[in-house]
């Protein structure tokens, strides 16, 4: 399994797309993370998109992004003989993570009171849409309602239209990262108690906390951050300032300041636009050191953007990005998938891997894990696991021959 942080440590990973992101983290610093399906295969491998637009469960994307790294075995841990299997895993391992209903996991008798009894020392860790307790703990919810219930879909979108929510399912992240944090907390617990833990993780909760700037606003102002779309707001009462801009080939993200956190920027802009017959008058009149946004108008802020913003339009994101560096100007790009790949400085660090899929005779770039060690900083990169693949590694390790795990495949146990 190659040397990372957590090489001697086991995970059974027994989540949905919800906790995914959790069993990955940990895998990539190099745990060694069994992902545990039903017999057939886990619904979550119809996630789109495949590769190659073949809708397969053995060619979702979605599936190889967030399993990569993992061992993966198939039990029914419903089932009489499964569920003593699965508490034979237990026996040697660290953390058990899952996404199942509060209380699903008692009701069979795997609850955490049954695994400590098996392993004081293991840890689980619960991924839920609302938590363990409270009234919503029994409620399902896709990623697009702990957005909505979490606040954050309430400023996602332009303040003219609905709210929008972000492609990718963001509460599924902020959940899974926290639960290996929360993970990680009660492993170090662990080593100076000896005793496991219940860790519940509520997206809901996880999202909500991506709010944390509303409260100043709400505080110091009484003001409650609504929808602004590409524009700031809060700066100034009753005017809103644009920061995401549009530019030849993309986009780039510039707030104009003044005083002495932005005037430098704006004063080299000012210059720089001024070089290419770009900047008028009035922006060159401006005393950026006691320009104060907030006693600016919406009509100045206007009036000053629109040649800013002609500016931008007239450069590529690149040409920005340089020139705003050579002018030590704060002034930053949006990166689309093909510039990540093509990014020097991730290049630099090998932050990108090419990993091969036989069964598809390709071979896919993949992001390497997220931090870097000066010790124990090789762990194995390897593609996520076919339905069942590592069954006859995995069993092998409890002891169990093959001809034993073709009768468990036969009674729908593995």
């Amino acid at each position: 399994m190659g040397q990372g942080l957590l090489s001697d440590f086991r995970v059974l990973d027994l989540t949905d797309e919800k906790g995914f992101l959790c069993g990955k983290i940990l895998a990539d610093l190099g745990a060694d993370t069994i992902k545990i399906e039903l017999p057939g295969g886990s619904p979550s491998r119809n996630i789109g998109p495949f590769h190659h637009d073949i809708p397969d469960p053995e060619k979702s994307l979605y599936w190889f992004c967030y399993n990569n790294n993992k061992r993966g075995i198939t039990l029914n841990i419903e089932a009489l003989d499964g569920k003593e299997i699965f508490k034979r895993l237990v026996e040697d391992s660290d953390f058990v993570i899952e996404s199942y209903t509060p209380g699903y996991l008692d009701e069979i008798g795997l609850g955490y009171g049954e695994l400590s009894a098996i392993n004081p020392g293991i840890i689980l860790t619960s991924i839920t849409p609302f938590g363990q307790t409270g009234p919503y703990k029994n409620y399902k919810a896709p990623d697009i309602v702990t957005m909505a219930m979490s606040g954050v879909l309430y400023q996602t979108g332009d303040p003219s239209g609905p709210p929008v929510n972000i492609s990718l399912p963001q509460s599924y992240l902020h959940g899974g990262a926290d639960a290996a944090v929360g993970s990680l907390i009660a492993y170090y617990f662990r080593e100076m108690t000896g005793v496991g833990q219940h860790v519940d993780v509520s997206l809901q909760q996880s999202t909500a906390l991506y709010l944390a700037n509303t409260i100043p606003f709400w505080e110091l102002e009484g003001k409650i951050l609504t929808r602004s779309g590409p524009y700031r707001q809060g700066l100034s009462p009753g005017a809103v300032q644009r920061q995401i801009w549009l530019c030849k080939d993309g986009y780039i993200f510039f707030v104009m300041l003044g005083g002495a956190t932005g005037a430098k920027t704006c004063r080299e802009l000012v210059r720089w636009m001024d070089s290419e017959g770009m900047a008028n008058e009035h922006l060159k009149g401006i005393e950026w050191e006691n320009w104060d946004m907030a006693d600016r108008t919406q009509q100045e802020i206007d009036e000053i953007s629109a040649p800013v913003e002609k500016f931008f339009l007239a450069h590529t994101k690149m040409e920005l990005w340089e020139g705003a560096v050579e002018r030590r100007m704060s002034v930053c790009p949006f990166y689309d998938p093909e510039d990540l790949l093509k990014d020097p400085q991730l290049q630099e660090r090998n932050f990108w891997i090419e990993i091969d899929h036989p069964e598809l005779g390709a071979r896919l770039t993949y992001p390497r894990g997220f931090a870097k060690a000066s010790e124990k900083n090789s762990p194995s990169f390897f593609r996520a696991p076919l339905i069942g693949e590592h069954n006859v590694e995995v069993y092998g390790e409890l002891g169990f021959t093959l001809q034993e795990m073709a009768l468990l495949k036969e009674g729908g146990i593995i």
